[in-house]
């Protein structure tokens, strides 16, 4: 009986697996789609001389809004991936590497806040990059992306769209912001990074980054076994170039962090739990996101305490808009730091790298 079932209980395993694949890769996916191309069309329309509040709205937003809470379960991701359960032990790891790398990267932006902001802009190139490669690989089924070469190829491409195309398409946007957050601890600190913004520099990035987007799109096509998820890839990159060639940097920014990038990690952190996956994959969206909401909240409201203290010691901080997203903004540099490395070690036991 075992040798007759068995073909039909393999069928049925996979018959599950492809159901759940799809059930997280319709949450994972289709906001960012919808949102971003719903933006770039909208801006398209009326124009980009969008009012500031209205640009700023989804960055302020992101503090309660799937931004800031998509990097309070971190303490959970190493117990759930080892499969294991979280312990004071594991708890106490978590805030050593946060308190050692948190405050140690605090401890340059106050001493050289312009090479702290452009570490920030290579971090983050490096981290949202990161981010779409378990959603390529594994939500849509893109095995062209695959070993260090290609992975890295197709974390710069992904990484670059929102800190690259911005600074070639909205130069001085993208300063008025470097303004801001250098400014909450030396005003006169953002004329050095001023060679960055000139259009020779600009030209050079545009050149370089076109080179890496057809470079890794033309590694895939080579090493496609499936075009369909190629041809997924290709159109996320060039959803993204666009998006960010078209809408005003802070709020396309703002809109990128909460429903694309972060919300993409908290799928892979929901799938982390066998029962949530399978509320996934019977198309539950509110429950799912409840646990999550549940888990993030304790570490969402310390980190508010600690972006409050970090307000109160930077000496440039004020209550006028543009002070405040700078205050915000270097403390979500300071909590990325440590943020990648619990991300980089979910990327290790799901062998992204090798």
């Amino acid at each position: 009986m075992s040798d007759t079932s068995s073909p039909t209980a393999e069928r049925l395993v996979a018959a599950l697996a492809g159901r759940r694949l799809e059930g997280a890769a319709r949450l994972a996916l289709l906001p960012g789609w919808i949102t971003l191309l719903a933006t770039s069309v909208l801006v398209t329309i009326v124009g980009t001389e969008i009012p500031l509040s209205i640009q700023l709205a989804p960055l302020f937003l992101s503090v309660l809004l799937l931004g800031l809470p998509h990097g309070a379960v971190d303490h959970l991701v190493t117990p759930r991936a080892r499969g294991t359960a979280l312990t004071i032990r594991s708890m106490a790891e978590v805030g050593v590497v946060y308190a050692v790398l948190g405050s140690g990267y605090a401890v340059v932006w106050f001493l050289s806040p312009a090479a702290a902001f452009v570490f920030f802009i290579l971090l983050t190139w490096f981290h949202w990059g990161q981010g779409d490669i378990h959603p390529v690989r594994e939500l849509v089924g893109g095995n062209h992306v695959r070993g260090p070469g290609g992975t890295a190829l197709t974390a710069l491409v992904r990484g670059g769209a929102p800190m690259l195309v911005p600074l070639v398409a909205f130069p001085g946007e993208y300063r008025r912001v470097a303004e801001w957050i250098v400014g909450v601890v030396d005003p006169g600190a953002v004329g050095a990074l001023d060679p960055f913004f000139t259009a020779e520099a600009r030209l050079l990035v545009a050149a370089l980054y076109g080179a890496l987007v057809v470079g890794a799109l033309s590694l895939g096509w080579v090493r496609r076994t499936d075009s369909r998820p190629w041809r997924i890839d290709a159109v996320e990159t060039g959803l993204l170039v666009g998006f960010f060639a078209t809408v005003p940097p802070l709020l396309a920014i703002g809109l990128y962090f909460c429903f694309w990038h972060s919300l993409r990690h908290i799928v892979r952190f929901l799938l982390l739990d066998e029962h949530v996956e399978s509320e996934i994959a019977d198309g539950a969206v509110v429950t799912p996101l409840s646990r999550f909401a549940r888990d993030a909240a304790p570490l969402t409201a310390l980190s508010l305490v600690f972006g409050v203290a970090l307000y109160l010691l930077l000496p440039g901080a004020a209550t006028d808009p543009g002070s405040l997203m700078g205050v915000y903004l270097v403390f979500i540099a300071v909590l990325t730091l440590p943020h990648v490395a619990f991300v980089s070690v979910l990327d290790y036991y799901d062998g992204f790298w090798r």
